[in-house]
């Protein structure tokens, strides 16, 4: 649908369909039909004038009611066009959103029955999916009540914030993706319980967009935030039933039309071009987790509110067998089709609008192998795919797969092509296990410190392949990784059978919260630990928003039900003292309220109303900025290139070398060693080259990498202070012995994570506290991460 000013054209894809209505209502709900008078190649089209932006409008497609041979056409069921730009209205549970009568989804009769007053209706929208003009200031919306979705008084004007506008789309941080950090959260989430917020503005677009938000997200030193679903999605008919909602989003209904609930004003797309503009100025680029492998009508027995009525057969993936039903490898009821051409472009024009009018960044596919099926089987050049990689902008875009799904052969981590990057499930497990006291070899974290080349490298793949991450929105957030065993998922009401069963997680000695100092200690030291890790690792680190915060979920790990306390972020207090730069000087306080709770790093306060189960630790967000600093300004952390190891001699090192606690270099038993203590390895000092390439940079990441590269990956030109990093997940205290020639004559001790201050990072960058000499002997405690900065010698 799209308006000229005058009226709109409306094109439909339902091939099947006998015809097709264009619905309108007017504002006391009244309904006028309009059949489309044209069909070709399977679109139904026409124009209709007198129609004007802030019109509700829905479809309706008669057609054969034939579930044997997957036609499932009901025009007593209202649908929501597939390109509409903004929803109005909740779905609401009554008999008559099912397309099926009797309740039998596999009979012949239709049900007869009017869904129009339980379903969203369509909003005519103007340029860019607004109702009004590009740029205009934001109008407070008449806020919903959180209890019961109605509308209440209007805030007063002027409430919402606005900031300056400029289309997102023209002002792009376009970071690499070597230097790219992501940051995960939700739009709700991240600021419902921002006390440094108006209350108004709170869970919504333009709160995210907000200084005190933007701000603090560029301190801690975040490049991306990567927002939970913001497409129109709905609640499941069953939790709606029990009196629950679909926080997490991933339910979408309208793959154009940006969620109206996380909007403080009436204006959506407008809002959410703000705050991407907004965070644009920042250098933070968007990213959204979007999802295109299933809809909200769920299964055969769901509800019929969109494309199952406009063609079930063209939309969804029907069993061959069996045309009743749906072949679902997503396990939510439905696989979209996305081998005909009407689905891939349906897609392929989300995504473009997305990124062309609401200036977004990249994509995070949910269940991204349902999406390179062909039809069945994985296929890298899957309709799908291939028409993203022929696609001028979107090939252009950050492209990031969640690389499974719950059908046959669905694992497929490091097999989509290249431009694409992937979630690194292999990089959690692997880091989890080792810090959490799980068997796993040397050979393994090696590989997953630096890269992952063992997965990514084939087809000239870059390290940033690897998205990396310990904790993300499914699953436990990092405070409960490291204080319960097992899922607490009763609040979700299904009997605690909801949830991964097998989180690769640890308690210590009890489960959840404790006053036990030493459990305690051991869970801060754990935590610290998996985050350094997860910081100094080659590949793209992604965090979950509040784990630098010490946010819990009480031991929930599926808490997609939960709009409330459970999954919303606690923030530090206001005024709770002044904020340490992520240098460690100290911030001098502005104006009155100016750092009013910002949780900015180097807050030393606990979060508002959160009980830490790992127990608090005022420091956490500080080790994540100084780290993510370092990270930013040393090539050597942030690599284009995988390592390549091999041989090292004076003046000439090789970029990684793996040494043993007696500071000698491993051997190939070594590495392959099957149980791993303490882990070494010296990283030496790389120079940015022409075009943004690392000056001696070959490939691969083993001890024999120069063997299986053909020639030494070395590091010749520019700074020549290197880090050492001794990773020591064991529960027991060690030594480790200080390299010397050539990797080292005197060692910097940056950070130890062991430390209750971190032993003065980050300001031990520019003023250390220690300095060692080459040979001697450091106690290296249990659980911890130890950094130094070598200097070769002369």
């Amino acid at each position: 649908m799209t308006f000229d000013g005058a009226g709109v054209n409306i094109a439909v894809v339902a091939p099947g369909a006998d015809t097709v209505e264009y619905c309108r209502f007017d504002a006391s709900g009244a309904e006028t039909r309009h059949r489309l008078p044209e069909r070709d190649g399977g679109v139904w089209h026409g124009y209709l004038p007198g129609v004007q932006p802030g019109e509700h409008y829905g479809l309706r497609a008669h057609g054969p009611y034939d579930p044997d041979r997957g036609q499932r056409y009901n025009p007593a069921k209202l649908l929501v066009d597939p390109y509409a730009r903004l929803l109005s209205g909740a779905l609401r549970t009554d008999p008559a959103i099912y397309g099926f009568g009797g309740g039998d989804p596999y009979g012949r009769d239709p049900d007869q029955r009017d869904s129009a007053p339980y379903v969203p209706r369509c909003v005519v929208t103007g340029a860019g999916g607004r109702l009004g003009p590009a740029v205009r200031p934001l109008r407070p919306a008449r806020r919903r009540r959180a209890d019961t979705g109605r509308f209440g008084p209007a805030e007063p004007q002027g409430s919402v914030w606005t900031g300056p506008f400029s289309h997102p789309a023209e002002n792009r941080p376009a970071t690499p993706w070597s230097r790219t950090v992501v940051y995960e959260a939700h739009v709700r989430g991240l600021t419902r319980r921002h006390p440094g917020l108006p209350a108004q503005l709170r869970g919504t677009y333009a709160g995210l967009g907000h200084p005190v938000v933007v701000d603090r997200l560029a301190r801690l030193g975040i490049t991306a935030v990567e927002l939970l679903p913001v497409h129109a999605s709905v609640t499941e008919p069953f939790l709606l039933e029990a009196s629950k909602t679909n926080y997490w989003g991933y339910n979408t209904l309208a793959f154009f039309a940006p969620h109206a609930a996380y909007a403080a004003t009436e204006d959506p797309a407008h809002e959410f071009q703000t705050m991407v503009s907004a965070l644009h100025a920042a250098g933070i680029e968007v990213l959204l987790d979007v999802v295109y492998n299933h809809s909200a009508e769920g299964s055969e027995r769901g509800p019929t509110l969109s494309l199952r009525g406009l063609d079930n057969t063209t939309y969804y993936r029907v069993e061959p067998a069996d045309s009743r039903r749906y072949r679902d490898v997503t396990g939510c009821g439905n696989t979209l089709n996305v081998t005909n051409p009407h689905v891939v472009r349906l897609i392929c024009d989300s995504l473009r609008y997305w990124v062309t009018e609401m200036g977004v960044d990249g994509f995070r596919f949910d269940l991204a192998t349902a999406l390179a099926r062909n039809p069945d089987g994985f296929d890298p050049a899957a309709p799908l795919l291939t028409a993203i990689h022929a696609d001028p902008l979107l090939s252009s875009v950050k492209l990031i797969a969640e690389p499974w799904d719950v059908g046959s052969d669905g694992y497929q981590v490091g097999a989509f092509p290249a431009p694409w990057a992937e979630w690194n499930g292999r990089y959690r497990d692997t880091v989890r296990d080792v810090w959490n006291g799980r068997t796993s070899s040397v050979a393994d974290l090696g590989y997953r410190l630096t890269g992952s080349s063992d997965l990514f490298e084939h087809g000239g793949r870059r390290p940033w392949a690897s998205v990396n991450f310990v904790t993300a929105h499914d699953g436990f957030p990092l405070a409960d990784l490291v204080s319960y065993a097992g899922k607490h998922n009763e609040a979700n009401g299904e009997g605690n059978r909801d949830g991964e069963s097998d989180n690769r997680s640890a308690n210590y000695g009890a489960e959840g919260p404790t006053d036990d100092p030493g459990i305690l200690a051991t869970r801060r030291r754990v935590r610290r630990g998996l985050l350094t890790t997860l910081l100094l690792s080659a590949g793209v680190p992604m965090l979950l928003a509040g784990d630098e915060l010490g946010r819990t979920q009480s031991g929930n790990n599926n808490a997609y039900c939960q709009d409330n306390e459970t999954s919303w972020l606690a923030w530090p207090e206001p005024e709770a003292g002044v904020p340490a730069r992520p240098d460690g000087r100290a911030r001098g306080r502005g104006r009155a309220g100016a750092a009013a709770g910002t949780g900015e790093p180097g807050q030393a306060d606990a979060a508002v109303g959160a009980d830490d189960p790992a127990g608090p630790d005022p420091l956490l967000a500080s080790l994540v900025a100084g780290l993510l600093s370092m990270r930013g300004e040393l090539a050597s952390l942030h690599r284009d290139r995988f390592f390549h190891g091999g041989e090292s001699e004076p003046g000439r090192l090789a970029d990684i070398t793996w040494l043993r606690e007696d500071g000698k270099v491993m051997s190939q038993a070594d590495w392959w060693a099957a149980h791993l203590v303490t882990l070494v390895a010296h990283i030496a000092g790389a120079a940015d080259g022409p075009d943004g390439e690392r000056v001696g940079e070959l490939g691969g990441s083993g001890v024999d990498g120069a063997a299986r590269a053909g020639g030494l990956g070395t590091s010749t030109v520019g700074d020549q202070t290197g880090l050492l990093c001794i990773l020591h997940p064991d529960g027991t205290d060690t030594s480790v012995t200080l390299p010397g020639a050539p990797w080292a004559e005197r060692l910097d001790l940056l950070l130890d994570t062991a430390e209750e201050d971190l032993g003065g990072f980050p300001a031990t960058r520019s003023a250390p506290r220690r300095v060692l000499a080459a040979g001697a002997e450091l106690a290296v405690a249990a659980r911890s991460v130890v950094l130094l900065r070598t200097h070769p010698p002369a």
